[in-house]
C-alpha cells in the first residue's frame, strides 16, 4: 500500500501535533511523587525525575520559578508539582514545565488553615472590637504551654527578671500531637474559672509554644483552640512558634506575640524601668509641694508686713484709680474696634461687588466661548497635519511594499511549508515550490 505524499508527515509535524493534543487536553496539572536524578544547571534551570511505584516523569523548573519557590530539590524528596505537560521537541519526549512546588501534604494543610479561617472569619471570631484590653500592670500570670519546652524556660527568666512581684501560674499541656488541641482548650476553659476552685484568677493568659513546621504548630490551627480562645473572659497572648509563623489561635486571641519570649516582655513591665518612673514621679511631686509651700510662705509675711494691715484707705482708692483707669481704655478700645470693623465691612463690600457671581459667570462664559473658537481652530489645523502625513507615508507604504516589489518582474519562492527559499541546497529534486509573482503564483516541482 502506497502512500499519499500529502499525507505523509515529518517527524517535525507529528511532534508538534503530539505537543498540541497533550497541552491542549491536560494543560496544567498537580503531580506528586518522589524526585529523583535531580540537576541544577549553571543558568538556573532545574531538571528531575519525578517517580512513584511503576512511573517515571521528566520535570524541568526554569529559573524564574525556582527563585519564587520555597521548597529545596533534592532526590528522595517527596513533592507535588504544579506545571504544564508539554513536549521538547529535539528529543520527542514529554515532560512537565513546573511552576510551583510543596512539600507532600503541605497544600492540603494549607487548604485546610484557609478553609478554617475563612469560616471563623466569617463568624466575626477575628473582629478587632470584640478583642480585651491587656492589663498593663497583671498580678496573676498563666501560662498554657509544655512544661519541658524551651518556651516556658525562657518566659519564666524574663518574667522573672522583669517583673518579680508577678505571680505566675503554669497550666502544662501538650502542644504538639494527635488530642494536643483538647488539653489547650480545657486548660483556657480552666483557667476561666480558677475562683471556684479557689486559686487566683488570672489577670492575662498566655498560649504559646516554640517554632517548628507547620505540622508541628498544627493543634493551634484547629477550631477547638480558636473557640476557646474566644469564649475566654480573661485576655489571651497567642506567642506560636516564630516571627514568620501564623496559626489560627494569632487571629482569634486579643493580642499576637511574635515569639514566647516577646509575649513574656509584652505583658510585664519591667521593674528597672518602672523604678526610673516613679523615681521621676517623686522628684516631680517633691518639687511641686515645695513650690506651692513657699509660695503660701511668701505670701503669709507680704500679708504679716505688707500695708494690708496698715493703710487699708490708702490702698482702696489705688484699687478705684486702677479700675478707672482700666475703664477708659477699654472705652478707646472698643471704639477703635468698631472703626476697624466698619472700614472692614466697606471693603468686603467692595470686594464683593467685584466679585459678584453673576459678573464671574459672565466673565467665565466669554472666557469658555473664546477657548472653544481656539479648540476648534487648533483641532482642525491638527486633524489637516494628520490627514497629509497619513496620505504620504500610505503611498511611501505603497512604494515599499512586497506588491510594488513584485509589480516590478521580481518573484519569490517557497517551499511546500511555506519557508521563503534564499540559497538551492534548500531543496531536493522531486520538492515542490511555489513561486509568487505580481498577479498569482506558479507551483514546480525540482528536476
Amino acid at each position: 500500500m502506497s502512500a499519499d505524499d500529502d499525507q505523509i508527515l515529518t517527524v517535525s509535524q507529528l511532534t508538534r501535533q503530539i505537543r498540541s493534543v497533550l497541552e491542549g487536553s491536560i494543560g496544567q496539572v498537580w503531580v506528586s511523587g518522589e524526585i529523583s536524578n535531580h540537576r541544577l544547571q549553571s543558568s538556573g534551570h532545574q531538571y528531575f525525575t519525578l517517580k512513584d511505584a511503576t512511573a517515571q516523569l521528566s520535570c524541568v523548573m526554569f529559573r524564574g520559578a525556582a527563585i519564587r519557590s520555597s521548597v529545596r530539590l533534592a532526590d528522595g524528596a517527596a513533592v507535588q508539582v504544579l506545571g504544564e505537560l508539554s513536549v521538547y521537541e529535539p528529543r520527542g519526549q514529554y515532560q512537565l514545565v513546573v511552576k510551583a512546588v510543596q512539600a507532600k501534604g503541605q497544600g492540603m494543610l494549607q487548604a485546610k488553615f484557609e478553609a478554617l479561617k475563612r469560616k471563623l472569619h466569617d463568624e466575626g471570631l477575628f473582629d478587632s472590637e470584640l478583642k480585651q484590653e491587656i492589663p498593663k500592670f497583671p498580678r496573676v500570670l498563666a501560662l498554657v504551654t509544655s512544661p519541658t519546652g524551651a518556651a516556658i524556660r525562657d518566659m519564666l527568666n524574663i518574667l522573672t527578671r522583669r517583673a518579680p512581684w508577678v505571680r505566675v501560674m503554669v497550666y502544662p499541656v501538650r502542644v504538639q500531637g494527635q488530642g494536643a488541641e483538647v488539653e489547650i482548650a480545657r486548660a483556657i476553659a480552666a483557667l476561666n474559672r480558677t475562683e471556684q476552685l479557689g486559686l487566683p484568677k488570672p489577670d492575662t493568659i498566655i498560649v504559646g509554644r516554640g517554632g517548628g513546621s507547620m505540622e508541628d504548630l498544627w493543634n493551634f490551627n484547629e477550631e477547638a483552640v480558636a473557640r476557646a480562645i474566644f469564649a475566654s473572659k480573661i485576655p489571651i497572648v497567642s506567642a506560636v512558634g516564630h516571627e514568620i509563623d501564623f496559626t489560627i489561635a494569632d487571629f482569634v486571641a486579643d493580642l499576637r506575640a511574635p515569639t514566647p519570649s516577646a509575649a513574656a516582655e509584652l505583658v510585664a513591665p519591667d521593674i528597672t524601668e518602672l523604678h526610673r518612673h516613679f523615681d521621676s514621679v517623686q522628684r516631680t511631686l517633691s518639687l511641686h509641694v515645695n513650690n506651692v509651700i513657699e509660695h503660701h510662705r511668701q505670701v503669709i509675711e507680704l500679708t504679716a508686713k505688707g500695708a494690708l494691715l496698715r493703710e487699708p484707705p490708702r490702698l482702696l482708692q489705688e484699687a478705684e484709680q486702677s479700675l478707672d483707669h482700666l475703664e477708659g481704655r477699654w472705652s478707646g478700645a472698643a471704639r477703635e474696634g468698631m472703626r476697624n470693623w466698619s472700614d472692614q465691612l466697606v471693603e468686603l463690600q467692595q470686594v464683593l461687588a467685584r466679585y459678584h457671581p453673576v459678573k464671574v459667570v459672565t466673565e467665565a462664559g466669554h472666557r469658555v466661548t473664546l477657548g472653544g473658537h481656539r479648540l476648534k481652530q487648533a483641532a482642525a489645523i491638527a486633524l489637516r497635519g494628520f490627514n497629509e502625513r497619513m496620505t504620504a507615508r500610505s503611498q511611501m507604504l505603497k512604494l515599499l511594499g512586497p506588491e510594488s516589489v513584485l509589480a516590478r518582474g521580481f518573484s519569490y519562492t517557497t517551499d511546500a511549508s511555506g519557508r521563503v527559499l534564499l540559497d538551492a541546497a534548500q531543496v531536493q529534486p522531486g520538492d515542490e515550490i511555489t513561486t509568487r509573482v505580481a498577479k498569482g503564483e506558479v507551483k514546480s516541482r525540482v528536476e
